[in-house]
């Protein structure tokens, strides 16, 4: 067995990794990590002890002097933005690889939020799991601001999206301001009318002085459907609508292109969300997306510069550098 400043050959300092991500990150048990990995049990106990005993394991994961993977360093090369891939076998379905991937997320968002910070937050399936598994980190005069509202023709939303927001809040003992709207309006001059009012604006204002935005992306392709076309929330006319526009995914109920431009998107008049320009003034944009299906919508979100740190489960990695 190494010992602590001995090397290791570098397959087996990447097994030892990989190892160490899904027993502390994932909370796999070493049977199945032994599955997955095609090895013993008593292999796996000798990886993860490999993994403390060289520094990979320090309360957190550490890649080898913080050396991004190949795949990290060419999303990094190819689309200018810190990509963080979480290791999940080819055989998951897309509902445990979502799953694995906020899981993996969850244990290390502390790192990006702080006191004296805003954190804003886009409902849906991505941060619902998310908002499940987040580790606990006292911090004080923090906020975290809903970034859209999320009301329908059959729900006001505010149970489901004051949840997510909630679980949040508690872990950071942050103060949470909800945005109590509809996620689209019926008409754009009643949302143009609403956006004066002062209660509005204040909240508006916070978005624009965000320090954090964390959202998932939604895409009417993906196999986990994204809440937002599960939940009611658009109509056959809206479909239409946005097929028509060539709609490849949203964020935050902002509907973009494989281009990634969102104007001219007749939906975008009538939705809650804040306006990409809003987005990309964040200073650090955090995406989690999982599952092969969300292909388009993320490279759609990456052509629109909404990205900043990305969290992506590695098949979808492989997916996208593949990508023309």
């Amino acid at each position: 067995m190494s010992t602590a400043g001995e090397a290791i050959h570098p397959d087996r300092m990447r097994d030892a990794l990989t190892a160490a991500h899904l027993y502390y990150m994932q909370d796999l048990t070493m049977d199945a990590i032994a599955r997955e990995l095609h090895t013993s049990r008593s292999s796996v106990s000798r990886l993860l002890s490999q993994a403390r005993a060289s520094g990979l394991v320090d309360i957190q994961i550490h890649s080898p002097l913080d050396a991004p993977s190949h795949l990290e360093k060419e999303i990094l090369d190819r689309y200018r933005v810190a990509a963080h891939v979480v290791p999940v076998p080819n055989h998951t379905n897309d509902a445990d690889r979502l799953e694995r991937v906020a899981l993996s997320v969850a244990r290390i968002l502390g790192q990006y939020f702080d006191s004296n910070m805003t954190l804003g937050i886009a409902w849906g399936s991505t941060m619902s799991a998310i908002s499940r598994h987040v580790i606990p980190k006292p911090t004080h005069n923090s906020q975290i601001v809903q970034l859209n509202g999320a009301g329908n023709m059959r729900t006001t939303g505010i149970a489901y999206a004051s949840e997510i927001l909630r679980r949040f809040g508690d872990a950071f003992g942050a103060y949470v301001q909800q945005f109590p709207v509809p996620a689209f309006f019926d008409d754009p001059s009643t949302k143009q009318a609403l956006w004066r009012e002062r209660t509005v604006t204040r909240l508006l204002e916070m978005q624009g002085r965000m320090d954090v935005a964390l959202f998932g992306l939604g895409s009417p392709f993906s196999n986990v459907p994204s809440h937002v076309y599960a939940g009611g929330y658009l109509s056959e006319e809206d479909y239409a609508s946005l097929s028509a526009s060539g709609v490849v995914g949203d964020v935050a109920t902002v509907f973009f292109r494989a281009d990634g431009s969102a104007d001219g998107i007749p939906l975008n008049d009538r939705s809650s969300g804040p306006d990409f320009a809003v987005l990309r003034r964040t200073p650090r944009r955090i995406c989690v997306v999982s599952g092969s299906s969300k292909l388009e919508s993320l490279r759609g979100a990456l052509a629109a510069d909404l990205i900043t740190d990305l969290y992506v489960d590695e098949g979808m990695a492989r997916a996208l550098v593949s990508a023309p």
